[in-house]
């Protein structure tokens, strides 16, 4: 029975102990000054090329083209408050031949408004990786923005002929990292 009692005065205690506390006024006026700054990260573009689609009908094609549609700044809310845009392209090689890369990023007019290229070197038994990194900002963003299609073209560099046998791919993986501030 008393330490039913007990339990109840220390519970009582603990219960006015933790009715005072500290305030302050509120200051409803800081939402104006908000300030967030959310940073998405995204997929761009992926394939995996196999060295005998370099091949068509027994004859090497040394061009491979291809320009998907980005339509990621077609939107107004996100066109006004993009400050900064990272993208980063991975390319793996494991054909014995060299590879040129082009990027052109085409406008609604399929007009250039920026490129990026890069060599990828042949396979040669080693990892075979090679990365960029292009950032956007200020004027360089705003062409970023006219973007509505990446047109993709790769390249083979001269070498051993190649076959519907022959082993080895191609590929590219790319993401987007995109800076916003909200105010």
């Amino acid at each position: 029975m008393r330490l039913l009692a007990f339990n109840r005065v220390i519970g009582i205690l603990i219960l006015l102990l933790f009715s005072f506390s500290c305030a302050s006024d509120l200051d409803y006026d800081q939402v104006n000054t908000l300030k967030l700054e959310p940073v998405f990260v995204s997929n761009l573009a992926y394939f995996d090329i196999p060295a005998k689609d370099f091949v068509t009908n027994g004859v090497e094609q040394s061009v491979i083209y291809d320009a998907p549609v980005l339509d990621v700044f077609n939107d107004d809310f996100f066109r006004q408050r993009l400050k900064k845009v990272e993208l980063s392209f991975e390319m793996e090689n494991t054909i014995s031949r060299a590879y040129s890369v082009d990027l052109v990023f085409l406008d609604k007019n399929y007009q250039r408004v920026h490129a990026i290229n890069f060599t990828v070197p042949a396979y040669t038994g080693l990892e075979n990786k090679m990365t960029k990194t292009e950032t956007f900002e200020n004027a360089q963003l705003d062409l970023l923005k006219r973007t509505t299609r990446i047109a993709f073209t790769l390249t083979m560099s001269p070498g051993a002929l190649l076959n519907e046998d022959s082993a080895g791919s191609l590929k590219l993986r790319s993401g987007a990292t995109a800076y916003l501030v909200l105010e």
